[in-house]
């Protein structure tokens, strides 16, 4: 596999823009957002997914005719299976039940083999658990190559040299405050990297969910896919975030719902807790300019986030 060139499809990974959207917010705090959904792909695990690949292919591990599996709650199976067929290897993706059904489609669409988990981990109650078990299965089954987006570190090449370095570039000076959904903790770790690298006064927000076990969380049901984890990834570990706020999946939804109706920009499930946490940090007076990666759009999400029925058959209360 080739670096990609200006005229390679992969070449559409990255410099997506910084838009303002203040507008979705009370107060006199200037917001920008990070549309990472302008990505190829539709998501910030194109960056990451380009990363690990391009990693990989140097250490010989994939080249045409390999076979990859990997555990994805959606959008790193989408970006990997466009990288299978660009590079001309196989990919297995192991996703469970709360993997929106578009997201499944375009993976299936782009020649990739689903392996659906049906059960949680017996031991924790976990989704991520039981696709990670069910990953290391496959990997021996098939002779495969795992990536691991949970401990590979070039995850954080990706967001240092690619997402905080254009923020820092778009903005033309470091932000005041940075707001970043985690689940692998990849961006968040990589933006981290980048800004005390640089010496940015920056300060960090982790958002993290309700019921994640991330940065001494406690366990308990998550309903939307996106963001939180339920094992403590090896990234994680490396990460220390100025402060994490954690999000319960009402809030996630309403606050979603609510950007998209001010501003145009219609988050995904992560977009919302991100833009809930922004306003509760704004509320506290925690900065005047913060900039919100958001990781995706919601056109995955119509028949969940923003699906009156769905929402109340599986979060409840009023909206």
């Amino acid at each position: 596999m080739h670096a990609p060139s200006d005229s390679d499809l992969l070449s559409a990974i990255g410099n997506t823009p910084l838009v303002d959207v203040s507008a979705g917010f009370a107060g006199q705090s200037r917001v920008w957002g990070k549309l990472e959904s302008f990505n190829l792909g539709g998501s910030a695990k194109d960056r990451t997914a380009r990363a690990m690949v391009a990693d990989a292919t140097s250490k010989g591990l994939l080249h045409p005719g390999a076979v990859a599996v990997e555990s994805s709650s959606g959008n790193l199976g989408i970006a990997l299976a466009r990288e299978a067929v660009v590079g001309g290897w196989e990919f297995h993706c192991v996703v469970d039940p709360r993997t929106n059904q578009a997201t499944l489609s375009m993976i299936s669409a782009l020649g990739a083999v689903l392996h659906p988990v049906r059960e949680p981990d017996p031991e924790t109650g976990d989704w991520l658990t039981a696709r990670r078990n069910l990953v290391a299965q496959l990997k021996e089954d098939l002779g495969a190559v795992n990536l691991d987006q949970y401990s590979n570190r070039a995850a954080f090449d990706a967001h240092d040299q690619g997402t905080m370095r254009e923020i820092v570039e778009q903005l033309g000076h470091a932000p005041e405050l940075l707001a970043v959904a985690v689940s692998t903790t990849g961006t968040v770790g990589g933006c981290l990297r980048h800004i005390r690298e640089h010496g940015y006064a920056t300060k960090v927000v982790a958002v993290d969910a309700e019921g994640s076990v991330l940065f001494d969380g406690d366990r308990g049901e998550r309903i939307l896919p996106g963001y939180g984890a339920g094992v403590v990834t090896e990234l994680s570990t490396a990460v220390s975030p100025d402060r994490v706020v954690r999000v319960p999946a009402a809030a996630a939804v309403s606050a979603a719902r609510g950007l998209a109706r001010a501003t145009g920009f219609v988050p995904g499930a992560s977009g919302g807790a991100v833009a809930y946490a922004v306003k509760q940090l704004i509320a506290e007076g925690a900065a005047e300019e913060v900039v919100a990666v958001f990781h995706d759009d919601g056109r995955a999400y119509l028949d969940t986030v923003y699906n009156d029925e769905w929402v109340a058959e599986n979060i409840g209360g009023a909206l």
